[in-house]
Order: structure tokens, then C-alpha cells, then sequence
């Protein structure tokens, strides 16, 4: 049964980035085409191959260690719920701005509303919660962690501050399309 419950978590979680990564390549068309620029191209790849690995880790480190639920399952599920929302608040709310890669439209102020109101960075808020919650379902808590702390380190040394001055920059430049 856990096994059963393992293989479909992982297939959910590999048809939802699926369908993100779908959407956020008809973002990324959208927002070139209004003169969007891409800042932080050479990071996108690590952020790749943490994802990957943290989906490839998990189920097999929870099916190694048994496969079963983990003492207090049902919090980590809630969290990942919870994240979920948030994520998906998130994508609603900044719609064809929404994208994996860190896309500014000159002239354009970020979003204020939904969750950015009261976050500055909720999907990856989202993705932090999920990073850990998912593996700690199945008791997977080496991955949790190593999936945590190395996120922490590019969404804090790389990511963030590429966005920021991305941002920064975006307020700047006057628009030039309509």
C-alpha cells in the first residue's frame, strides 16, 4: 500500500512540474516577446539538477528505508498542501509573468498583490516547504535535508540577489512597448 502511495506521489509530482515547466515556457515566449530580459541564465541549470536529484531521491530513499509512512505523515502532508496553495496563489496571481527563470520586463514594477503582499518570494517559500515536506512523508530525511540546504544555498547565494537586481534594474528602464 505505502509503496502504491510512494509511486503515485512521485508520478503526481513528476505530471505537475511537467505541466509548470509547460507553462512557463508559454510565459517565457510571452514576456520575450514584450522585450522581457533574462538575468541569471547561468544558474538555471543547478536549480535543474537540484530538482532531479531531489525527485529521484526521495522515492528511493523512502522505499530503501522501507517504503513507510513517517511518524507524524499527516503534518508533512499538511505542509506540502499548504505549499501548494501558496505556489499556486503565486502563479495565479503574477499569471504570463510567472516563469522558472528570473524574466524582467523593463519598466514594469514586480507584483504587490496576492501573496506578495505579505511575501517578498512566496513560491520559493512553496518550493522550500515542498523540498522537505514531500521526502519527510515517506521518512526520507536525508534527502529533506541535503535537498534543503543545498536550495537554501542558491536560492539565498545565487538566486535572490540575481532577482533583486534584476528588479532593480527593471524599474529603471522606461517601458518601450505598449
Amino acid at each position: 500500500m505505502v509503496t502504491a502511495v510512494l509511486g503515485g506521489t512521485f508520478a503526481a509530482i513528476v505530471v505537475q512540474r511537467l505541466l509548470e515547466l509547460r507553462v512557463a515556457k508559454r510565459n517565457e515566449a510571452w514576456a520575450r516577446a514584450r522585450g522581457a530580459r533574462e538575468v541569471g541564465a547561468a544558474h538555471y541549470p543547478a536549480f535543474f539538477v537540484l530538482h532531479t536529484g531531489w525527485l529521484l531521491a526521495w522515492p528511493l530513499e523512502g522505499w530503501l528505508r522501507g517504503p513507510a509512512l513517517a511518524p507524524g505523515w499527516w503534518a508533512w502532508l499538511a505542509a506540502l498542501v499548504t505549499a501548494q496553495v501558496l505556489r499556486y496563489w503565486a502563479i495565479r496571481t503574477l499569471g504570463p509573468r510567472w516563469n522558472t527563470r528570473i524574466l524582467v520586463l523593463p519598466g514594469h514594477a514586480p507584483i504587490e498583490r496576492g501573496p506578495y503582499r505579505y511575501l517578498r518570494h512566496p513560491n520559493y517559500v512553496a518550493v522550500c516547504i515542498e523540498l522537505a515536506a514531500v521526502p519527510l512523508v515517506f521518512g526520507a530525511w536525508s534527502t529533506a535535508a541535503i535537498a534543503s540546504v543545498l536550495n537554501a544555498a542558491l536560492l539565498l547565494g545565487v538566486r535572490i540577489p540575481a532577482e533583486t537586481r534584476a528588479l532593480a534594474w527593471a524599474r529603471e528602464v522606461p517601458t518601450t512597448t505598449p
